[in-house]
């Protein structure tokens, strides 16, 4: 056989470039350099540097060599029903067996190859892998790549075909970018491509691929962002989805292909899939789908873009427990560097996570203000209204119920939310819930609930906006109404005062000291958080109410003043566990911290539990068997005639509890019964206040509440006493009390003197003429004896 003649190399001796050559330096084969020409020592040197060079990527070729005989013959293919998914981890109430949620698996449907449309199959290979249909499973490409770049120290990442990536997923070992797991995954690859035909290798990839918003599969993925089956998935849709494989949660570097998160580039991704679909001859050709004309509706994330396992009543729950984990620093909720992600922690981490929610008791807050509940206070009333209840433990700060509404997944009415531009909202204005502060203010800055204030109605300077009493004129006390009195009977103009005396800051600072974090401006609806020094629009309309908190925050602030101003901070995690792989025994790895402080002086908390204990039975929310509790109602109007907001907040030593009602409808705001009778604070938070405390405190101690002491300076109100005018008593002889013989009639030795400061006795207990209570409530007499100081009401 004759030999093939091998023409020289371009640059060699005697090529067109190398010595001798035509073009190069000297004459003949030889050269023109002599010995000592400098040149010449250069050409050694680099000569040893390919050879070192050469002989690293002949041993890196060998160790191949290696690792791919010894991978072939001892690795097992596995599919997604084989293999192990990630741990998943289990969230219990406090008692460590009730399940609140499990979460990792559940979002996760396996569906066979013909229940994935042809083109969604086309759109995910026009994404990742458009020659899925040709080659053998491997791209060679991509290991030469890798191989180079784990020599170079140039970039390890290299393009892998659907079946490598498939592989990948399969195996824990393949997760980093080097050359050595390109070799495992081709291998891997190759046995799947002998093993299984492209669709079957298809379908198992769509369903282990992970599409971000909690998403594992395409049929969670078709759910998540579209609200339909996989199999209902249109063209434009499927495109979608598969765009979003390549990145679909944000990193450091990029934004990901979310088109919630980054609407740009979810478009020219798409674009590009399309683009790949008419390329392959998949659409716009004969027997194929056309062309979709526009990018297709997607449905808005989920709250913080995570629905798993928390589309529940208690979903609200979890998304607490992340909070605390990233306190914890088991991970992150905000993408630290160097710390996996919060989502991912919970999806894959195998915790088992004790919370403080007692079963029984959110049962009870569920059973009491879920609508959807049978026999619950809401079950019959109009489907604008929402209820949030949240309850505390005053001595451990632990949240043993929390609603805030039927699905963690969405708005939450007890806490805080992140709207679409990114602010924080959830507060509703508390009206005359906030004076449990403001009263504490005032007993610290030395004024004596004994004090007198002027609950007449008027104007402030400046504003053409009448501050009054819900309609009530100057009240039962006029010009003279004691703080004491003014609390219970909820009177607002006098909390104006009160607040003007001593500074809205300093409501604003005792409501911080108990536990309030967050409260909003109303014009614009900014929130501000209380623990930053900056300037804020709160005012003395504060005092009574006007600015926003969360059901969260007041009930964690009222839970200080029932552990006599001692402040917990309230959380939902006891302890967090993980298994050890290797024994299998759990061991804890965080738990709660339980740090006490003394904000706010004992003698202060007592005189407000003393005053606000006199509050609940007048609005007829008495607790079984006469137990004693603290209470406040509160009401924020919407107009003149209707309410938007209404509160019962309260307290014993042993559980603090906030009720909110008001519409989950922006368009109708405005909060009324069935019947047409607007909603105050005793005629429907009251009611799910008092059934929810009966259950919670079934069989606890019952423990008398302080009274009030009327400790401090009466002297600081701007109550102005009124004059006593002697009547007249005919027939007596003229004497000093003027002419035709009338005296004075002296009320401390006469009790049957008339009263003439307007107050003719009795309570009608509510805040606003439209929250007159429930049906009995106050008003027939019992005033007190004219002239003589007024009596605590216990």
């Amino acid at each position: 056989m004759a030999r093939a003649s091998v023409s020289p190399v371009s640059g060699g001796p005697g090529g067109p470039g190398g010595p001798g050559g035509p073009n190069g330096p000297g004459r003949g084969g030889r050269g023109g350099r002599g010995p000592g020409d400098p040149g010449a020592a250069r050409a050694k040197k680099r000569k040893r540097i390919n050879l070192l060079i050469a002989g690293f990527a002949v041993f890196i070729m060998l160790a191949g060599v290696g690792v791919v005989g010894f991978t072939y013959y001892s690795t097992n293919v596995v599919m997604p029903n084989e293999m192990p998914l990630p741990l998943s981890t289990t969230v219990y109430a406090n008692n460590g067996t009730t399940q609140l949620a499990k979460l990792g698996s559940e979002n996760r449907t396996f569906i066979t190859i013909k229940d994935i449309p042809q083109h969604v199959q086309d759109a995910v290979a026009a994404a990742e892998d458009r020659n899925f249909y040709r080659h053998s499973g491997v791209d060679y490409k991509g290991i030469v790549r890798a191989a180079w770049n784990n020599v170079s120290g140039g970039d390890k990442q290299g393009a892998s075909t659907i079946t490598q990536q498939y592989a990948r997923n399969a195996f824990e070992n393949l997760q980093d970018d080097t050359y050595g797991r390109k070799v495992k995954e081709a291998i891997l690859a190759s046995k799947l491509n002998e093993k299984y035909d492209k669709p079957t290798i298809m379908q198992h990839y769509l369903n282990v691929i992970y599409f971000g918003r909690g998403a594992y599969g395409i049929e969670a993925a078709a759910q998540t962002y579209f609200g339909k089956p996989a199999s209902k998935l249109t063209v434009g849709e499927g495109a979608v989805l598969a765009a979003l494989i390549k990145q679909p949660v944000k990193s450091e570097t990029h934004l990901g292909y979310d088109p919630a998160v980054n609407p740009t580039d979810a478009k020219s991704r798409w674009d590009y899939v399309i683009a790949g679909m008419k390329k392959e001859g998949w659409l716009d050709a004969p027997g194929r789908p056309q062309s979709p004309t526009a990018y297709p509706k997607v449905l808005a994330p989920k709250k913080d873009g995570v629905g798993f396992g928390v589309d529940s009543p208690r979903g609200n729950v979890i998304n607490y427990v992340r909070q605390e984990m990233d306190q914890m620093g088991l991970c992150s909720d905000s993408g630290a560097e160097g710390k996996v992600s919060c989502v991912d922690a919970l999806r894959d981490g195998g915790y088992r996570i004790t919370t403080t929610i007692d079963p029984k008791l959110q049962a009870a807050a569920e059973n009491t203000a879920m609508q959807s509940k049978k026999g619950s206070e809401l079950n019959d009333q109009p489907k604008n209204l929402m209820a949030a209840v949240v309850s505390i433990d005053p001595k451990k700060g632990r949240v043993l119920a929390y609603y805030g509404g039927d699905s963690g997944a969405d708005f939450d009415y007890a806490g805080k939310n992140t709207d679409k531009n990114g602010d924080l909202t959830g507060g509703h204005q508390p009206g005359s819930s906030m004076k449990v502060y403001t009263l504490a203010a005032a007993i610290e800055d030395g004024i004596s609930v004994k004090s007198h204030w002027d609950a007449t109605p008027f104007k402030p300077e400046g504003t053409d906006v009448e501050i009054g009493n819900a309609n009530r004129g100057a009240g039962k006390c006029g010009k003279w109404c004691t703080l004491e009195e003014s609390t219970i009977q909820s009177y607002n103009v006098p909390f104006y005062w009160v607040t003007d005396k001593i500074g809205p800051e300093k409501v604003v600072d005792m409501a911080k000291k108990a536990g309030v974090t967050t409260m909003w401006g109303v014009d614009p609806p900014q929130a501000f958080d209380l623990s930053k020094k900056q300037r804020t629009p709160f005012d003395n309309w504060t005092g009574f109410g006007k600015y926003p908190i969360t059901v969260f925050d007041h009930a964690n602030a009222l839970a200080t003043f029932a552990n006599d101003g001692k402040y917990i901070k309230a959380h939902f995690v006891i302890k967090v566990e993980q298994q050890d792989q290797g024994t299998g025994k759990w061991k804890v790895v965080r738990s709660e911290r339980i740090k006490p402080e003394q904000r706010i002086d004992k003698r202060v908390t007592d005189e407000v539990t003393g005053v606000l204990k006199q509050i609940p039975r007048p609005n007829n929310l008495s607790l079984d068997d006469g137990r004693q509790a603290a209470g406040k109602t509160g009401t924020w109007e919407y107009d003149s005639r209707d309410n938007a907001h209404a509160w019962m907040v309260g307290y014993t030593p042993q559980i603090a509890t906030a009720v909110w009602v008001g519409s989950r409808d922006p368009k109708k705001p405005k909060i009324r019964l069935t019947g047409g009778k607007a909603i105050g604070g005793s005629t429907l938070p009251g009611p799910i206040w008092e059934k929810y405390m009966n259950t919670a405190l079934k069989g606890q101690e019952e423990i008398p509440l302080p009274s009030v002491t009327g400790e401090g300076d009466v002297t600081k109100g701007n109550g102005k006493e009124p004059v006593v005018t002697p009547p007249v008593i005919p027939g007596l002889p003229s004497g000093p009390g003027g002419p035709g013989g009338q005296l004075p009639c002296d009320p401390l030795t006469n009790p049957f003197c008339p009263r003439t400061d307007g107050n003719n006795g009795g309570n009608n207990g509510g805040n606003n003429p439209n929250d007159p209570g429930r049906p009995g409530n106050g008003g027939n007499g019992g005033g007190l004896l004219p002239g003589l100081p007024p009596t605590n009401r216990d």
